[in-house]
């Protein structure tokens, strides 16, 4: 069945037909999000191809997010198998666009802290897959697989590529991750919403959780922190993981081990995942961050529980090759 024809009538059967149509702004992925508006009320409609996306997991971790009285968007219909759902509006409140109109940012970055301290109390589900260093190592060759040819214009040999695979290999293995949490993997300031009309960590609305995994607790304060859309001070960032730690009981040395560590390995997936869209989806507005996520994975690299990943890039990938791919 044509698609189009199939959306129309999922929209039919759950009372949305003849609905005014708004498209909203496009993520990273392929799936794409659209405002429906009919007598005074709004959903929003998901449409994720089934030959790229699966709706599944957004279904099962926004009922576990919603169970833990986080404000998922609520799931109003779904057809997983033809890759529709219908959830619930959150506005346009991002943190996002809020934190480009104020000098005090503290009030909603620790709001999101709060919403961290909250989930990663709780037991994650039986059901996430882990967030190993399999995957975390995997991520890492998205830089070599996507900027280095883009940038040097050559393939990465195979004992360059087993050097920085060894690297990693050496650093995941020097620290402890400690007992798993629900990761969200996705938590920065352009996927959280600020809802005023709720209270407590209700009022901070939740988007793009759906590759959520069990892996360390540092991970989302990385995502949140070190965030490629916008610089976020050293002090702010010192404040939110003491305020974090002193919610959770985590200790101090132990955060700030892994949160390098992260830091670093997600700063580098992110400058191949940016290359890539370029690359291979013709998304160009990404190349323009990726000098802010190089500052912020040199930044990375000065912890000495690093030095075996600088010291590669120091020999393979010098600054003069850190920049915007053209």
């Amino acid at each position: 069945m044509d698609r189009s024809k199939r959306r129309d009538e999922f929209l039919a059967e759950h009372g949305w037909k003849g609905a005014n149509i708004v498209t909203l702004a496009a993520d990273a992925s392929f799936r794409c999000y659209y405002r429906l508006e009919l007598s005074g009320q709004s959903v929003v409609l998901m449409d994720a191809p089934p030959a790229h996306e699966d709706t599944r997991p957004f279904v099962a971790v926004a009922q576990y997010l919603l169970k833990l009285e986080l404000s998922a968007p609520r799931i109003l219909g779904q057809d997983t198998s033809s890759g529709f759902l219908l959830i619930e509006d959150l506005g346009d409140g991002k943190f996002n666009s809020l934190l480009e109109n104020t000098d005090k940012p503290d009030f909603l970055y620790e709001r999101a802290i709060d919403v961290l301290c909250v989930l990663h109390r709780a037991e994650p589900p039986a059901w996430l897959s882990p967030y190993g260093h399999k995957l975390l190592l995997a991520e890492v060759d998205l830089l070599i697989d996507w900027y280095w040819p883009t940038i040097t214009g050559t393939t990465i040999d195979s004992s360059t590529r087993t050097a920085y695979s060894n690297a990693w290999i050496e650093v995941f293995s020097a620290i402890e991750f400690g007992p798993p949490v629900t990761v969200l993997r996705d938590y920065h300031s352009d996927n959280l919403m600020w809802l005023p009309n709720r209270n407590g960590v209700a009022a901070v609305g939740l988007l793009d959780f759906q590759d959520a995994l069990a892996g360390s607790p540092a991970y989302d304060l990385v995502s949140l922190l070190e965030d490629a859309r916008r610089d976020v001070s050293d002090t702010l960032v010192e404040n939110m993981i003491q305020r974090y730690v002193s919610a959770t009981g985590t200790p101090w040395s132990y955060i700030e081990k892994a949160y390098s560590v992260l830091g670093a390995q997600r700063n580098s997936k992110i400058i191949g995942i940016f290359t890539r869209l370029w690359r291979r989806d013709k998304k160009a507005a990404y190349l323009t961050l990726i000098p802010r996520v190089w500052r912020l994975l040199e930044n990375n690299l000065t912890d000495p529980l690093l030095a075996p990943v600088r010291i590669w890039f120091d020999q393979h990938l010098p600054k003069y090759l850190r920049q915007k791919p053209q």
